[in-house]
């Protein structure tokens, strides 16, 4: 359930109507590890494997290929409210050891970092294998948006969409969060080892410096954001080399980090 309906009094100028408004559902899941309290993320339900793959994944605690075990531990309403994780103790990766003791917000991905060190992305430069004609952007976003159904059903919910080297559609996923939307789709071709065939990562917001950590660690060169970059984020993509693009609307958009990925056309602006 990614949608709720809520009553609410909608005022226009001087008339006030009683509404039904549908609202995106934020609930809490407690993500155990080997029946251990890891974390508790904000998320919109629904794909929760796929989140909790992605968020292991990007949090360098499982990247190995073999087949997770999840079991639901407890739920409320049908809505999964803690998951454990089995993993074996002698895969498990370092970051486990920099366990969250904080809850993890919808809007933020760096809630229950110790300490500022934990943040930082460790390995190889990404190499451009490919360019690409600024003119398919817009296409890939509109393929994205046929598949926002909780955005338009509530308008209150992000998406993000992993394409492949030929602009070919592979997977989208909507949360209320930003990096949770990022954490399912990579964690979706995860599950279906395709992870490495995504070459550009689309997101309906802004993008921060979590979003772009993601894309590295999963050796995702291209991103595209509806929105604002913020300052970390293009710091970060131009050190990982990163193509990342923001304010893509319009057939126009901003490049902020590795403009050589993109080919010069009548539109490129």
């Amino acid at each position: 359930m990614q949608t709720s309906t809520y009553q609410a009094l909608k005022i226009n100028q001087n008339t006030q109507t009683s509404i039904q408004d549908v609202l995106v559902v934020e609930a809490a899941l407690q993500i155990n590890i080997n029946d251990e309290p890891y974390t508790v993320v904000m998320r919109t339900p629904d794909n929760d494997k796929a989140l909790i793959r992605g968020f292991l994944f990007a949090e360098d605690i499982y990247k190995s290929d073999k087949t997770l075990i999840f079991e639901v531990v407890e739920e409320e309403n049908e809505i999964p409210t803690i998951i454990n994780v089995t993993i074996s103790k002698e895969i498990l990766g370092k970051g486990y050891l920099n366990k969250r003791t904080l809850l993890s917000v919808s809007s933020c991905g760096i809630c229950g970092k110790k300490e500022l060190k934990d943040i930082n992305v460790e390995g190889e430069k990404l190499t451009q294998t490919t360019t690409f004609s600024s003119t398919i952007l817009h296409e890939m976003f509109l393929k994205m948006n046929s598949f926002q159904h909780t955005f338009k059903n509530s308008g209150g919910s992000h998406a993000a969409a992993l394409f492949n080297k030929n602009h070919e559609f592979l997977t989208v996923k909507e949360d209320i969060g930003r990096h949770n939307a990022v954490d399912k789709v990579i964690g979706d071709l995860l599950i279906k080892d395709y992870l490495k065939h995504a070459k550009y990562l689309l997101v309906s917001g802004r993008v921060s410096y979590e979003i772009v950590s993601k894309a590295f660690i999963a050796k995702i060169p291209i991103i595209v954001a509806v929105s604002a970059c913020s300052s970390l984020a293009v710091d970060f993509a131009k050190e990982f080399g990163i193509c990342l693009i923001g304010f893509t609307r319009e057939q126009k958009m901003t490049i902020y980090s590795n403009p050589s990925f993109v080919e010069k056309t009548k539109s490129y602006v």
